[in-house]
């Protein structure tokens, strides 16, 4: 298995090398969410996925576990989590998953929507009576995207932003999110079915681990831009290669 890993890691043009290395640093900058729309460029749908799967997971359970709330975010969100990994699984295994014909182009449009959505000055607010079943709800629309996608940040992060949660809690429970379904997504991509056994080639694998370091380089720079810059600036920028990436994507998949 390691020769066979090491054979397909020397056959890798060192362009794409560079390339993925730059794309990864900046998927760290931005949390990953545009990470795998770029990748998609350069990869197979499965493929991007699963060599951002162990960064996605590592960095995610750093944002999570360093907050303050660990357990009453766990026990607010519980039934959101169980339906965002139902629907992952649903959405990877029973729908077509990464591998099927729609992957990209869906892709493309959840990345336009999220980024037309951050543009705008729309200001969702979901009164708290709402919350005990719109949270599986949104759980559920989650896991379907992120089955197929392989993209976590439509519906839940704005729904959780439409909670109007403190800073802290927000960022805890899109990290709980992210870990929940990332995970699923590794079960899919495991599968040798619709996930295409992406993360079952050692090759793959090895990726993965070796993209830990371009991803916390960009968490480090990224960190270093958004003090530098203002948070209005900076929310301009990235929605706007958002929308634009999401775009491509969209007109890329359905030509």
């Amino acid at each position: 298995m390691i020769e066979t890993a090491a054979a397909a890691v020397a056959s890798v043009n060192p362009g794409l090398i560079a390339a993925g290395f730059a794309v990864l640093v900046l998927a760290g900058m931005v949390k990953g969410v545009i990470g795998i729309g770029l990748l998609s460029v350069f990869l197979a749908p499965p493929d991007a996925a699963a060599l951002l799967i162990l960064p996605a997971t590592v960095t995610n359970f750093w944002q999570y576990f360093t907050g303050p709330n660990i357990l009453p975010i766990a026990r607010r969100f519980f039934w959101m989590m169980v339906m965002v990994a139902a629907g992952t699984l649903v959405g990877g295994l029973l729908l077509g998953g990464l591998a099927s014909p729609a992957a990209q182009p869906v892709l493309g449009a959840t990345l336009l929507a999220y980024g037309a959505l951050g543009l705008s000055s729309v200001q969702l607010k979901v009164p708290p009576r709402h919350e005990p079943w719109l949270s599986p709800l949104m759980g559920f629309l989650t896991g379907l995207v992120t089955g197929t996608t392989g993209v976590s940040v439509m519906p839940s992060a704005p729904y959780l932003q439409s909670l109007g949660l403190a800073r802290d809690d927000l960022v805890q429970a899109l990290g709980l999110t992210f870990i929940v379904s990332t995970t699923a997504l590794a079960v899919v991509l495991f599968h040798p079915g619709d996930g295409g056994g992406a993360m079952a080639d050692p090759a793959t694998a090895l990726a993965s681990a070796a993209a830990l370091l371009p991803a916390f380089i960009g968490m480090q720079l990224g960190a270093m831009v958004r003090r530098a810059a203002s948070p209005q600036m900076f929310r301009r920028i990235f929605f706007s290669g958002l929308g634009l990436l999401g775009a491509y994507m969209l007109a890329r998949g359905l030509l």
